[in-house]
Protein backbone atom coordinates (compact mmCIF):
# COMPACT_ATOMS: atom_id res chain seq x y z
CA UNK A 1 0.00 0.00 0.00
CA UNK A 2 1.31 3.51 -0.70
CA UNK A 3 1.65 5.97 1.38
CA UNK A 4 -0.69 8.02 -0.27
CA UNK A 5 -3.82 5.66 0.36
CA UNK A 6 -6.21 6.98 2.08
CA UNK A 7 -6.67 5.23 6.11
CA UNK A 8 -10.08 6.71 6.11
CA UNK A 9 -12.57 6.91 2.64
CA UNK A 10 -15.83 9.04 4.65
CA UNK A 11 -18.66 8.75 2.11
CA UNK A 12 -21.49 11.35 2.51
CA UNK A 13 -24.94 9.21 2.43
CA UNK A 14 -28.34 10.48 1.89
CA UNK A 15 -31.66 10.80 4.52
CA UNK A 16 -31.19 10.41 8.25
CA UNK A 17 -27.55 9.15 8.20
CA UNK A 18 -26.45 12.31 7.33
CA UNK A 19 -26.30 13.09 10.84
CA UNK A 20 -24.96 9.85 12.38
CA UNK A 21 -21.59 9.84 9.45
CA UNK A 22 -21.12 13.24 11.21
CA UNK A 23 -21.53 12.52 14.46
CA UNK A 24 -18.81 9.69 14.07
CA UNK A 25 -16.73 11.77 11.61
CA UNK A 26 -15.77 14.67 14.08
CA UNK A 27 -14.91 12.82 17.50
CA UNK A 28 -12.44 10.81 15.06
CA UNK A 29 -11.02 13.72 13.38
CA UNK A 30 -10.66 15.96 16.51
CA UNK A 31 -8.74 12.57 17.64
CA UNK A 32 -6.78 12.49 14.88
CA UNK A 33 -5.69 15.98 15.15
CA UNK A 34 -4.94 15.70 18.87
CA UNK A 35 -2.93 12.61 17.99
CA UNK A 36 -0.57 14.36 15.51
CA UNK A 37 0.10 17.49 17.67
CA UNK A 38 1.06 14.86 20.69
CA UNK A 39 3.54 13.57 18.58
CA UNK A 40 4.94 17.03 17.62
CA UNK A 41 4.65 18.24 21.19
CA UNK A 42 6.32 15.11 22.23
CA UNK A 43 9.70 14.81 21.08
CA UNK A 44 10.85 11.07 20.35
CA UNK A 45 14.35 12.09 20.65
CA UNK A 46 16.10 15.43 21.97
CA UNK A 47 19.16 15.18 19.43
CA UNK A 48 19.58 12.74 16.92
CA UNK A 49 22.37 11.86 14.37
CA UNK A 50 22.44 11.08 11.00
CA UNK A 51 24.86 10.11 9.11
CA UNK A 52 25.31 9.86 5.62
CA UNK A 53 28.06 7.62 4.00
CA UNK A 54 28.94 9.97 1.26
CA UNK A 55 30.49 13.65 0.29
CA UNK A 56 27.57 16.13 0.62
CA UNK A 57 25.75 16.67 -2.95
CA UNK A 58 24.42 12.51 -3.15
CA UNK A 59 21.92 11.18 -3.39
CA UNK A 60 22.24 9.81 1.04
CA UNK A 61 23.22 13.29 2.13
CA UNK A 62 20.16 14.59 0.22
CA UNK A 63 18.27 12.17 2.33
CA UNK A 64 20.19 12.76 5.33
CA UNK A 65 19.15 16.40 5.23
CA UNK A 66 15.55 16.06 4.03
CA UNK A 67 14.95 13.87 7.14
CA UNK A 68 16.81 16.60 9.54
CA UNK A 69 14.52 19.44 8.15
CA UNK A 70 11.32 17.30 8.51
CA UNK A 71 12.34 15.94 11.68
CA UNK A 72 13.35 19.56 13.09
CA UNK A 73 9.94 21.18 11.66
CA UNK A 74 7.29 18.53 13.15
CA UNK A 75 9.04 18.62 16.06
CA UNK A 76 9.62 14.63 16.03
CA UNK A 77 13.14 15.43 17.19
CA UNK A 78 14.42 18.90 18.66
CA UNK A 79 17.65 18.84 16.86
CA UNK A 80 18.78 16.44 14.11
CA UNK A 81 22.41 16.31 13.31
CA UNK A 82 23.55 15.18 9.49
CA UNK A 83 27.39 13.68 9.69
CA UNK A 84 29.13 12.78 6.45
CA UNK A 85 31.81 9.46 5.77
CA UNK A 86 32.04 9.56 2.94
CA UNK A 87 34.34 6.60 0.95
CA UNK A 88 33.90 3.21 -1.50
CA UNK A 89 30.30 3.40 -2.00
CA UNK A 90 29.15 3.98 2.10
CA UNK A 91 31.15 0.59 3.03
CA UNK A 92 33.88 3.11 4.89
CA UNK A 93 30.80 5.01 6.69
CA UNK A 94 29.15 1.76 7.18
CA UNK A 95 31.84 -0.38 8.90
CA UNK A 96 32.40 2.56 11.22
CA UNK A 97 29.27 2.72 12.26
CA UNK A 98 28.92 -0.68 13.00
CA UNK A 99 32.01 -0.29 15.15
CA UNK A 100 31.98 2.54 16.61
CA UNK A 101 28.08 3.34 17.36
CA UNK A 102 27.80 -0.01 18.51
CA UNK A 103 24.74 -0.02 21.29
CA UNK A 104 24.49 3.96 20.82
CA UNK A 105 20.18 3.85 20.46
CA UNK A 106 20.56 7.72 18.71
CA UNK A 107 22.12 7.44 16.05
CA UNK A 108 21.15 6.24 12.41
CA UNK A 109 22.93 5.73 8.95
CA UNK A 110 21.23 6.08 5.75
CA UNK A 111 21.85 3.29 3.16
CA UNK A 112 20.53 1.96 0.26
CA UNK A 113 21.32 -0.17 -3.36
CA UNK A 114 24.49 1.53 -3.63
CA UNK A 115 25.84 0.52 -0.69
CA UNK A 116 24.90 -3.09 -1.32
CA UNK A 117 26.80 -2.82 -4.38
CA UNK A 118 29.65 -0.99 -2.13
CA UNK A 119 29.52 -4.16 -0.27
CA UNK A 120 29.89 -6.54 -3.13
CA UNK A 121 32.21 -5.26 -5.37
CA UNK A 122 34.96 -4.20 -2.16
CA UNK A 123 34.38 -7.89 -0.56
CA UNK A 124 33.38 -5.84 2.46
CA UNK A 125 33.62 -7.82 5.69
CA UNK A 126 30.81 -5.78 6.88
CA UNK A 127 27.09 -6.13 5.70
CA UNK A 128 24.15 -4.98 5.63
CA UNK A 129 23.35 -8.01 8.25
CA UNK A 130 26.02 -6.59 10.79
CA UNK A 131 23.53 -3.47 11.34
CA UNK A 132 19.90 -3.40 12.30
CA UNK A 133 17.09 -2.77 10.08
CA UNK A 134 14.82 0.04 10.47
CA UNK A 135 13.28 0.70 7.38
CA UNK A 136 13.39 1.45 3.24
CA UNK A 137 12.44 5.45 2.47
CA UNK A 138 12.03 5.60 -0.73
CA UNK A 139 12.91 4.87 -4.55
CA UNK A 140 14.37 6.83 -7.04
CA UNK A 141 14.61 6.66 -11.01
CA UNK A 142 17.84 7.49 -13.16
CA UNK A 143 18.37 9.87 -15.68
CA UNK A 144 21.62 9.94 -18.61
CA UNK A 145 22.86 13.51 -18.85
CA UNK A 146 24.82 15.69 -20.67
CA UNK A 147 26.32 19.04 -20.95
CA UNK A 148 23.76 21.40 -22.30
CA UNK A 149 26.79 21.90 -25.56
CA UNK A 150 27.47 17.95 -26.01
CA UNK A 151 27.87 16.47 -28.97
CA UNK A 152 24.76 14.29 -28.06
CA UNK A 153 21.88 15.99 -28.58
CA UNK A 154 19.51 12.61 -28.08
CA UNK A 155 20.26 9.11 -26.56
CA UNK A 156 20.26 7.63 -29.93
CA UNK A 157 23.61 9.97 -30.86
CA UNK A 158 25.15 8.57 -27.48
CA UNK A 159 24.17 4.75 -28.01
CA UNK A 160 26.04 5.01 -31.53
CA UNK A 161 29.00 5.93 -30.37
CA UNK A 162 28.93 3.84 -27.64
CA UNK A 163 28.16 0.95 -29.86
CA UNK A 164 31.23 1.97 -32.34
CA UNK A 165 34.00 2.59 -29.95
CA UNK A 166 32.71 1.78 -26.19
CA UNK A 167 35.92 2.75 -24.28
CA UNK A 168 35.45 6.18 -25.98
CA UNK A 169 32.56 6.83 -24.13
CA UNK A 170 33.22 7.65 -20.32
CA UNK A 171 30.26 6.94 -17.70
CA UNK A 172 30.33 9.26 -15.04
CA UNK A 173 28.49 8.28 -11.51
CA UNK A 174 28.64 7.60 -7.82
CA UNK A 175 31.31 5.07 -6.49
CA UNK A 176 32.05 1.74 -8.43
CA UNK A 177 29.56 -1.07 -7.57
CA UNK A 178 26.93 1.36 -6.99
CA UNK A 179 23.53 1.91 -8.51
CA UNK A 180 24.80 3.73 -11.30
CA UNK A 181 27.68 1.83 -12.65
CA UNK A 182 24.68 -0.97 -12.59
CA UNK A 183 22.51 0.70 -14.77
CA UNK A 184 25.29 1.54 -17.13
CA UNK A 185 25.65 -2.23 -17.51
CA UNK A 186 22.17 -2.88 -17.70
CA UNK A 187 21.99 -0.58 -21.00
CA UNK A 188 25.62 -1.98 -22.10
CA UNK A 189 23.86 -5.32 -22.13
CA UNK A 190 20.58 -4.49 -24.11
CA UNK A 191 22.22 -2.46 -26.87
CA UNK A 192 24.73 -5.27 -27.10
CA UNK A 193 28.10 -4.20 -25.63
CA UNK A 194 29.43 -6.53 -23.45
CA UNK A 195 28.99 -5.04 -20.20
CA UNK A 196 32.81 -5.24 -19.12
CA UNK A 197 33.69 -2.67 -21.91
CA UNK A 198 31.87 0.06 -19.96
CA UNK A 199 34.50 2.76 -18.85
CA UNK A 200 32.81 3.60 -16.02
CA UNK A 201 34.60 6.34 -13.70
CA UNK A 202 32.86 6.61 -10.40
CA UNK A 203 32.97 9.58 -7.64
CA UNK A 204 32.74 9.44 -3.58
CA UNK A 205 30.22 11.77 -3.69
CA UNK A 206 26.90 13.58 -5.90
CA UNK A 207 28.90 16.99 -5.78
CA UNK A 208 32.30 15.82 -7.15
CA UNK A 209 30.07 13.27 -10.27
CA UNK A 210 28.06 16.96 -10.85
CA UNK A 211 30.86 18.65 -11.63
CA UNK A 212 32.81 16.03 -13.92
CA UNK A 213 29.59 16.01 -16.04
CA UNK A 214 29.40 19.46 -15.96
CA UNK A 215 32.53 20.28 -16.96
CA UNK A 216 33.22 17.64 -19.40
CA UNK A 217 35.18 15.35 -18.19
CA UNK A 218 32.79 12.71 -18.42
CA UNK A 219 30.77 11.74 -21.40
CA UNK A 220 27.78 11.08 -19.84
CA UNK A 221 26.47 11.31 -16.34
CA UNK A 222 24.74 9.06 -14.43
CA UNK A 223 22.46 9.72 -11.31
CA UNK A 224 19.13 10.10 -9.79
CA UNK A 225 16.73 12.71 -11.15
CA UNK A 226 16.89 14.97 -8.08
CA UNK A 227 20.80 15.38 -8.18
CA UNK A 228 20.51 16.88 -11.43
CA UNK A 229 17.18 18.80 -11.19
CA UNK A 230 18.40 22.49 -10.38
CA UNK A 231 21.31 22.04 -13.34
CA UNK A 232 18.41 20.66 -15.54
CA UNK A 233 16.09 23.25 -14.72
CA UNK A 234 18.89 25.76 -14.97
CA UNK A 235 19.65 24.75 -18.74
CA UNK A 236 23.45 23.73 -18.10
CA UNK A 237 22.35 20.07 -18.09
CA UNK A 238 20.02 17.59 -21.00
CA UNK A 239 18.29 14.71 -19.82
CA UNK A 240 18.54 11.89 -22.45
CA UNK A 241 16.66 9.93 -21.15
CA UNK A 242 15.04 8.21 -17.55
CA UNK A 243 15.01 4.76 -16.33
CA UNK A 244 11.56 4.73 -15.07
CA UNK A 245 8.81 2.45 -17.27
CA UNK A 246 6.75 5.56 -18.30
CA UNK A 247 7.22 9.51 -18.71
CA UNK A 248 7.49 11.03 -15.54
CA UNK A 249 5.43 14.02 -14.58
CA UNK A 250 7.74 17.46 -15.03
CA UNK A 251 10.24 15.65 -16.74
CA UNK A 252 11.08 16.64 -20.64
CA UNK A 253 12.68 13.00 -21.33
CA UNK A 254 11.94 9.97 -22.92
CA UNK A 255 12.22 6.34 -21.19
CA UNK A 256 14.91 4.14 -22.02
CA UNK A 257 12.13 1.92 -23.44
CA UNK A 258 10.72 4.52 -25.21
CA UNK A 259 13.90 4.68 -27.18
CA UNK A 260 14.52 1.26 -27.48
CA UNK A 261 16.42 0.46 -24.42
CA UNK A 262 14.43 -2.50 -22.63
CA UNK A 263 15.78 -1.37 -19.09
CA UNK A 264 13.78 -0.31 -16.02
CA UNK A 265 15.75 0.40 -13.23
CA UNK A 266 15.04 2.41 -9.74
CA UNK A 267 17.55 2.96 -7.05
CA UNK A 268 16.65 2.76 -3.24
CA UNK A 269 17.04 4.22 0.46
CA UNK A 270 17.47 3.23 3.60
CA UNK A 271 17.77 3.24 6.94
CA UNK A 272 19.81 1.37 9.77
CA UNK A 273 20.57 1.59 13.28
CA UNK A 274 23.47 0.13 14.81
CA UNK A 275 24.46 -3.16 16.47
CA UNK A 276 23.74 -4.04 20.11
CA UNK A 277 20.94 -1.79 20.98
CA UNK A 278 17.77 -2.65 23.34
CA UNK A 279 14.37 -4.00 21.44
CA UNK A 280 13.18 -0.64 23.47
CA UNK A 281 15.52 1.49 21.46
CA UNK A 282 14.82 -0.04 18.38
CA UNK A 283 10.98 0.37 18.73
CA UNK A 284 11.47 3.96 19.89
CA UNK A 285 13.87 4.65 16.34
CA UNK A 286 11.26 2.45 14.19
CA UNK A 287 8.67 4.97 15.89
CA UNK A 288 10.18 8.15 15.28
CA UNK A 289 10.72 7.03 11.60
CA UNK A 290 7.37 6.00 11.21
CA UNK A 291 5.89 9.48 12.49
CA UNK A 292 7.99 11.40 10.28
CA UNK A 293 7.04 9.52 6.79
CA UNK A 294 3.34 9.85 8.02
CA UNK A 295 3.67 13.58 8.02
CA UNK A 296 2.66 15.90 5.28
CA UNK A 297 6.34 17.89 5.21
CA UNK A 298 7.41 14.21 4.31
CA UNK A 299 5.48 13.65 1.35
CA UNK A 300 5.99 17.52 0.16
CA UNK A 301 9.39 16.28 0.34
CA UNK A 302 8.93 13.24 -1.98
CA UNK A 303 7.15 15.50 -4.47
CA UNK A 304 9.87 18.16 -4.42
CA UNK A 305 12.63 15.49 -5.02
CA UNK A 306 10.32 13.30 -7.63
CA UNK A 307 11.16 10.40 -5.14
CA UNK A 308 8.94 7.40 -5.13
CA UNK A 309 7.28 6.23 -1.59
CA UNK A 310 8.98 2.78 -0.84
CA UNK A 311 8.23 2.79 2.94
CA UNK A 312 9.02 -0.75 4.24
CA UNK A 313 9.59 -1.14 7.58
CA UNK A 314 11.74 -3.64 10.38
CA UNK A 315 11.39 -7.29 9.19
CA UNK A 316 10.14 -6.95 5.62
CA UNK A 317 12.48 -4.70 4.76
CA UNK A 318 15.33 -7.17 5.86
CA UNK A 319 13.78 -9.45 3.69
CA UNK A 320 13.38 -7.44 0.96
CA UNK A 321 17.76 -6.52 1.45
CA UNK A 322 19.03 -9.88 1.47
CA UNK A 323 17.35 -10.89 -1.62
CA UNK A 324 18.61 -7.48 -3.42
CA UNK A 325 22.14 -8.51 -2.05
CA UNK A 326 21.76 -11.81 -4.23
CA UNK A 327 20.29 -9.84 -7.29
CA UNK A 328 23.10 -7.15 -6.96
CA UNK A 329 25.78 -10.31 -6.70
CA UNK A 330 24.75 -11.20 -10.30
CA UNK A 331 24.60 -8.04 -11.76
CA UNK A 332 27.92 -6.55 -10.89
CA UNK A 333 29.46 -10.08 -11.42
CA UNK A 334 28.45 -10.04 -15.19
CA UNK A 335 29.46 -6.51 -14.94
CA UNK A 336 32.99 -7.83 -13.87
CA UNK A 337 32.95 -5.49 -10.83
CA UNK A 338 33.16 -7.92 -7.96
CA UNK A 339 35.51 -10.67 -6.89
CA UNK A 340 34.72 -13.77 -7.90
CA UNK A 341 33.90 -15.99 -4.40
CA UNK A 342 37.34 -16.94 -3.33
CA UNK A 343 39.37 -14.65 -5.07
CA UNK A 344 42.05 -13.17 -3.52
CA UNK A 345 41.47 -9.45 -3.52
CA UNK A 346 45.62 -8.91 -2.36
CA UNK A 347 46.49 -9.56 -6.22
CA UNK A 348 46.06 -6.35 -7.72
CA UNK A 349 49.17 -4.09 -9.22
CA UNK A 350 49.60 -2.23 -5.59
CA UNK A 351 50.30 -5.49 -4.13
CA UNK A 352 52.03 -7.00 -6.99
CA UNK A 353 54.29 -3.74 -6.97
CA UNK A 354 54.88 -4.06 -3.58
CA UNK A 355 55.85 -7.89 -3.65
CA UNK A 356 57.86 -7.84 -6.44
CA UNK A 357 59.66 -4.64 -5.04
CA UNK A 358 60.49 -6.24 -1.50
CA UNK A 359 61.44 -9.51 -3.11
CA UNK A 360 64.17 -7.27 -5.04
CA UNK A 361 64.80 -5.53 -2.33
CA UNK A 362 65.45 -8.41 0.18
CA UNK A 363 67.93 -10.41 -2.43
CA UNK A 364 69.43 -7.14 -3.00
CA UNK A 365 69.88 -6.63 1.08
CA UNK A 366 70.97 -10.78 1.84
CA UNK A 367 73.37 -9.55 -0.74
CA UNK A 368 75.27 -6.65 1.13
CA UNK A 369 74.39 -8.80 4.57
CA UNK A 370 76.20 -11.91 3.19
CA UNK A 371 79.27 -9.98 1.93
CA UNK A 372 80.04 -7.66 5.23
CA UNK A 373 79.71 -11.21 7.27
CA UNK A 374 81.76 -13.91 5.60
CA UNK A 375 83.82 -11.21 3.63
CA UNK A 376 85.22 -10.93 -0.16
CA UNK A 377 85.91 -14.63 -0.30
CA UNK A 378 81.95 -15.61 -0.48
CA UNK A 379 80.79 -12.25 -1.66
CA UNK A 380 78.65 -13.68 -4.66
CA UNK A 381 76.61 -15.96 -1.95
CA UNK A 382 73.36 -14.99 -0.72
CA UNK A 383 72.40 -15.11 3.14
CA UNK A 384 69.72 -17.33 2.98
CA UNK A 385 67.86 -16.70 6.47
CA UNK A 386 67.27 -13.27 5.41
CA UNK A 387 66.10 -14.16 1.93
CA UNK A 388 63.58 -16.62 3.77
CA UNK A 389 62.23 -14.89 6.05
CA UNK A 390 61.32 -11.98 3.73
CA UNK A 391 59.92 -14.88 1.45
CA UNK A 392 57.93 -15.99 4.39
CA UNK A 393 56.71 -12.54 5.20
CA UNK A 394 55.18 -11.90 1.62
CA UNK A 395 53.68 -15.68 0.89
CA UNK A 396 51.60 -15.11 4.21
CA UNK A 397 50.79 -11.75 3.58
CA UNK A 398 49.02 -13.12 0.48
CA UNK A 399 47.31 -16.08 2.29
CA UNK A 400 46.49 -13.82 4.99
CA UNK A 401 45.67 -10.40 3.72
CA UNK A 402 41.87 -11.02 2.77
CA UNK A 403 40.99 -12.94 6.25
CA UNK A 404 42.67 -11.05 8.28
CA UNK A 405 43.11 -7.60 6.73
CA UNK A 406 45.47 -5.78 4.66
CA UNK A 407 47.07 -3.78 8.17
CA UNK A 408 47.69 -7.36 10.17
CA UNK A 409 48.37 -9.05 7.05
CA UNK A 410 51.41 -5.75 5.85
CA UNK A 411 52.77 -5.54 9.40
CA UNK A 412 53.47 -9.08 9.52
CA UNK A 413 55.33 -8.85 6.66
CA UNK A 414 57.35 -5.85 7.03
CA UNK A 415 58.26 -6.98 11.01
CA UNK A 416 59.48 -10.41 9.35
CA UNK A 417 61.77 -8.54 6.42
CA UNK A 418 62.62 -6.07 9.48
CA UNK A 419 64.28 -9.16 11.49
CA UNK A 420 66.15 -10.55 8.38
CA UNK A 421 68.33 -7.73 8.83
CA UNK A 422 68.45 -7.27 12.27
CA UNK A 423 67.24 -9.86 15.22
CA UNK A 424 67.81 -7.56 17.91
CA UNK A 425 65.34 -5.45 18.51
CA UNK A 426 61.65 -7.08 18.07
CA UNK A 427 59.87 -4.63 19.72
CA UNK A 428 61.06 -1.93 17.84
CA UNK A 429 60.91 -3.38 14.49
CA UNK A 430 57.18 -4.31 15.48
CA UNK A 431 56.18 -0.70 16.33
CA UNK A 432 57.83 0.25 12.83
CA UNK A 433 56.08 -2.68 10.99
CA UNK A 434 52.53 -1.17 12.48
CA UNK A 435 52.96 2.16 11.78
CA UNK A 436 54.18 1.67 8.24
CA UNK A 437 51.22 -0.72 7.69
CA UNK A 438 48.41 1.67 8.96
CA UNK A 439 50.37 4.68 7.15
CA UNK A 440 50.34 2.44 3.86
CA UNK A 441 46.35 1.42 4.50
CA UNK A 442 45.40 5.35 5.18
CA UNK A 443 47.24 6.28 1.90
CA UNK A 444 45.64 3.82 -0.15
CA UNK A 445 42.20 3.05 1.23
CA UNK A 446 41.25 7.12 2.69
CA UNK A 447 43.49 9.62 0.51
CA UNK A 448 43.62 7.40 -3.09
CA UNK A 449 40.14 5.91 -2.15
CA UNK A 450 41.68 2.45 -3.68
CA UNK A 451 40.38 0.19 -1.17
CA UNK A 452 42.24 -2.64 0.56
CA UNK A 453 40.82 -5.70 2.57
CA UNK A 454 40.26 -4.27 5.26
CA UNK A 455 39.76 -8.18 8.11
CA UNK A 456 38.93 -8.42 11.44
CA UNK A 457 40.28 -4.43 11.93
CA UNK A 458 36.98 -3.32 9.63
CA UNK A 459 34.37 -2.30 11.79
CA UNK A 460 36.96 0.20 13.56
CA UNK A 461 38.66 1.38 10.27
Amino acid sequence: MGRDTPLYNVRANRGGRILSSHVLCVPLLALATLAASGAAAQPQFDELRLIAPAAPGGGWDQTARVMQQVLQRTGIVTTPVVENVPGAAGTIGLARFVGAERGNGDVLLVSGLIMLGGIVTYDSPVTLADAVPIARLTGEYEALAVPAASPFRSLEDLLAAFREHPESISWGGGSVGGSDQILAGLIAAAVGVEPRRVNYIGYSGGGEALSAVLGGQVSVGVNGLAEFAAQVDGGTLRVLAVSSAERLPGVDAPTLRERGVDVEFENWRSILAPPGITADERARLAATVDAMVRTSEWRDMLARYRWLDRYLPGDEFAAFASAEERRVRVVLRDLGASAAPGEASTFDPYATFVLTGLALFGVAAAVVVRRERKGAVASGALAWRPLALIGAGAALHVLLADSLGFIVAAALLFWLAARAFDARHPGRDLAYALCVAVGSYALFDYALELPLPAGVLGAWL
